[in-house]
């Protein structure tokens, strides 16, 4: 290690490389003292990550919000079934159908339903498009001091940071009462495809040496239509990539109390701190690549398997390519089928399953018909893959990063913003699962225990060492 006055000598290159090789040679002694054995967990019963041993998930808490459907208990067994995801008490089903059959958007109605529990009338749906319209605009001078002078060539950390900022711009900003919960939620829900639009532009332009579009969202446009407009440097779009837009934002707005993010703002929201702490640190969680980043590592992998499999529609080239990745002989070498399986759905993920249906049209619109075929002969041939290569029963499914990943794609919208768009439409989940906690927790904040598993030691004097 160098002495203080070698230091002061130094460039900062120069102190960063030195304090580099500093904390490398403390590496070797924190592995050290820090190498937890793995028999710990099964011998102390410890549930990892909040997950029984047949995979169901840790009983931490009640909510009326989301409800995610995938297997039922008989007899103490879990029996697979066609998955479901409930709304509230809606199927998402009967919800997109709904909105789908009457040719208009459903986000902003999905917003409603998750907050208040129940679907507005047509005049209060109109009265809160309007209310969620307003609120769209960021601060005045908040692109300019937020995004602009401090940009991040990762949207979601902008986001996370950006969320964080508006506790200053707000008039009252610590937790109090109902009233100002809910009208923090409807600013944030509102507000967050801006920033997102925003500092995905400031990206471009600093990170990517582009020009500079800023575009302000339009009173008359739905979230989904304005999010198209706010990206795009022509600001056009067509109704049908608006509508297929609008459904991910539906299908991806809640996935019920357990999912990662959503816990983390639970966990947050039991301390009492602020709505903006909670909903930055949800943000944090989806940016987690074992989290929200899912369908990228999809579209990669596709993009590999066309360029590997010369015949797309010849399935048996296309098995023999899975059987490849799964035996880490190609792709990543991380064995893994990405898109496939899921912790809670097992015979189907609704989402999936509509995704693909409503994918096609705009697929034989676009020329994309091929990969989409492609797509659906990997959703067919992995599960029996992975059965054989893992000589296992367990039932596999494709889940929702299959198909979402691809339907971005054709909307034209950039990898780097696959997460971010889903941040911006599991806001509305995130806050509902705030304010649930918020309302009825009486104060009790979520402390799950840690079993410590080091040895007591002496105190050792600095000249003993």
């Amino acid at each position: 290690m160098l002495r203080v006055d070698e230091i002061l000598n130094l460039s900062r290159e120069e102190m960063i490389s030195s304090s580099k090789k500093f904390v490398a040679s403390l590496c070797t002694q924190y592995k050290k003292n820090n190498y937890i054995d793995p028999s710990f967990y099964q011998k102390l019963d410890v549930k990892r990550g909040l997950r029984n041993p047949d995979g169901t998930g840790v009983m931490a808490g009640v909510t009326l919000i989301g409800d995610v459907q995938g297997y039922i208990i008989r007899d103490g067994e879990k029996v697979p079934k066609e998955g479901d995801l409930i709304y509230r008490g809606i199927s998402i089903k009967d919800l997109i159908n709904g909105f789908v059959s009457e040719n208009r958007f459903g986000y902003e109605e999905t917003v409603y339903l998750l907050l208040f529990g129940e679907l507005p009338t047509a005049s209060v749906l109109e009265d809160f498009k309007q209310l969620l319209c307003e609120w769209s605009a960021l601060p005045p001078g908040f692109t300019e001091d937020m995004i602009i002078k401090a940009p991040s060539n990762n949207v979601m950390n902008k986001l996370a940071r950006s969320i964080l900022a508006l506790y200053s711009y707000d008039d009252e900003p610590e937790p109090t009462n109902l009233e100002t919960e809910l009208f923090q939620a409807l600013r944030m829900i509102a507000r967050c495809p801006i920033i997102v639009a925003h500092a995905y532009a400031v990206k471009r332009h600093y990170f990517d040496n582009e020009s500079l579009y800023l575009h302000r969202p339009r009173q008359d446009m739905s979230i989904a239509e304005n999010f198209l407009y706010s990206i795009r440097r022509d600001n056009l779009f067509t109704e049908d990539e608006a509508k297929l837009l609008d459904l991910c934002l539906v299908l991806h707005a809640e996935h019920g109390g357990g999912n990662n993010s959503a816990f983390a703002c639970r966990v947050l929201s039991s301390t009492g701190t602020d709505m903006y702490s909670a909903l930055s640190a949800a943000v944090g969680s989806l940016k987690g690549p074992k989290h929200g980043g899912a369908n990228q590592k999809v579209n990669d992998m596709i993009s590999d398997i066309q360029s590997n499999v010369s015949n797309w529609k010849d399935e048996g080239e296309v098995k023999d390519y899975l059987v490849k990745i799964v035996r880490r002989e190609a792709y990543d070498r991380a064995g893994l089928i990405y898109g496939m399986g899921h912790a809670v759905y097992t015979l189907s993920d609704p989402r999936a399953v509509i995704l693909k249906e409503f994918s096609r049209k705009l697929a034989e619109e676009k020329g994309m018909v091929d990969e989409l075929d492609l797509i659906e002969t990997i959703e067919k041939l992995a599960p029996g893959v992975l059965m054989e290569e893992k000589r296992s029963d367990k039932p596999i499914c494709a889940n929702v990063d299959l198909y979402s990943g691809f339907v971005y794609k054709m909307l034209g919208i950039p990898e780097e913003l696959f997460t971010p768009l889903f941040a911006m439409s599991r806001m509305a989940g995130w806050c509902a699962h705030r304010i649930e906690e918020f309302y009825n927790s009486e104060n009790r904040i979520i402390r799950p225990a840690y079993k410590t598993v080091s040895e007591l030691k002496p105190y050792v004097p600095l000249n003993d060492r």
